[in-house]
């Protein structure tokens, strides 16, 4: 097991443990702490607690050296961060923008607000890392091109990757905001938890998968698209995919306010999630039933989830998370009931704890499990090891 990914824990060790968890000889281990620090990835802490001679030296993660950028582009919002190698954000920078204003827009942004947080911080470009970046669309890992997205006009297999390096010569990572979603919550509210699923319940729906602990993108990056599986009671209810009965044409943000609004419920005048999410809030009723309803729709998607992936948590985040419990009992209600007991008597089906930062924390973390990857962290050794210069013969 490699040295540094055994520290990405945060827990300090000596070089003692280290050699024993590694079965490393100590000379290695000492060598490899060495090169580790010099490219300040990892520093010495408080000493530890010794048996007697001199207190032995204990060796973490750097926090406070190199750093990460993070970018939440939303369906109406931009947000960047810089972050430490620890995953904590050290400075952020917001902007209200539609995505449907196109790649160029938004992205130009993106690069100024990044280099403005790093000017006005203590780091310079050649701290950074990498960057993250979180997109409200289908997204082609491999490329980092949108593919097709339904809300994001001029946005389809845009080299997002290429524009952004174009400003900052690191490697640039791109994702649909549901993946980094479910990277983020997971970090930040279920660090021991490697079966989960993120549901995210806004404009559209969809989930973030993880499974023994590591993201699942599929072979095209669209798994966890379970905002186009068929549910039972929507069979005539057209979606913008242009099929019918989709989860995403009945539980939605709009496809609730627009029930609401065919009821006749004042207050919606946009179909936005924050209009049903008001209502509820204020206690009307039929806002409450139809959020109740929508959670129960999720549920029969989730029943099948459940049975496939044998989740520990279950997370609902997204705008419409914001109505409370209403939406997580009617999904606990139709889960609980339809699954297997062996699969739900430890399943916790839960609202997000860590709400509107669970995208910019998971983008952040993007960026942070490729800069760090085992890989990468060798290239870096390599490239910073001294050159030994050739012995010229004569």
């Amino acid at each position: 097991m490699d040295l540094f990914q055994i520290l990405r824990d945060g827990r300090p060790r000596t070089r003692s443990e280290l050699a024993a968890i590694t079965g490393l000889a100590r000379s290695t281990v000492a060598a490899r702490i060495e090169a580790l620090m010099d490219l300040q990835l990892i520093g010495p802490i408080e000493d530890a607690v010794s048996t007697g001679g001199r207190p032995s030296s204990q060796f973490a993660i750097s926090g406070s050296h190199r750093i990460v950028a993070g970018v939440d582009i939303g369906a109406s919002h931009v947000r960047v961060a810089l972050a430490t190698l620890t995953g904590s954000i050290l400075g952020e920078l917001k902007k209200t923008i539609t995505v449907d204003r196109g790649p160029e827009e938004l992205l130009g942004w993106v690069t100024s607000a990044l280099q403005q947080l790093l000017d006005e911080s203590d780091y310079s470009n050649s701290d950074l890392l990498a960057i993250g970046v979180g997109l409200p669309g289908p997204v082609e890992y491999r490329t980092g091109r949108p593919i097709n997205p339904p809300i994001m006009p001029g946005w389809d297999k845009f080299d997002v990757p290429g524009w952004i390096g174009k400003s900052f010569d690191v490697p640039v990572l791109v994702d649909n905001d549901v993946n980094i979603m479910a990277l983020g919550e997971r970090h930040v509210a279920w660090p021991g938890v490697d079966q989960l699923i993120f549901v995210k319940v806004a404009t559209g729906i969809g989930a973030g998968v993880i499974s023994g602990g590591v993201l699942q993108r599929g072979a095209q990056g669209t798994a966890g698209d379970i905002g186009h599986i068929n549910v039972s009671r929507g069979a005539e209810v057209p979606c913008q995919c242009g099929n019918r009965g989709c989860l995403e044409a009945l539980a939605s943000g709009p496809a609730i306010a627009r029930v609401l609004e065919t009821e006749g419920v004042e207050g919606i005048e946009s179909q936005t999630s924050a209009e049903v999410v008001g209502l509820v809030k204020q206690g009307n009723l039929q806002a409450i039933q139809a959020v109740r309803q929508a959670g129960r729709d999720i549920g029969e998607v989730l029943t099948t989830c459940v049975s496939l992936m044998n989740p520990q948590v279950i997370v609902i985040g997204g705008s419409i998370a914001q109505a409370g419990e209403h939406i997580i009992a009617g999904a606990r209600e139709v889960v609980y009931a339809r699954s297997m007991p062996l699969a739900t008597e430890s399943l916790h089906i839960v609202q997000s704890r860590t709400g509107a930062d669970a995208a910019i924390v998971g983008a952040a973390l993007l960026a942070l499990d490729h800069a760090l990857s085992f890989s990468n962290v060798e290239r870096m050794i390599l490239e910073n090891a001294p050159r030994v210069p050739s012995t010229v013969r004569g």
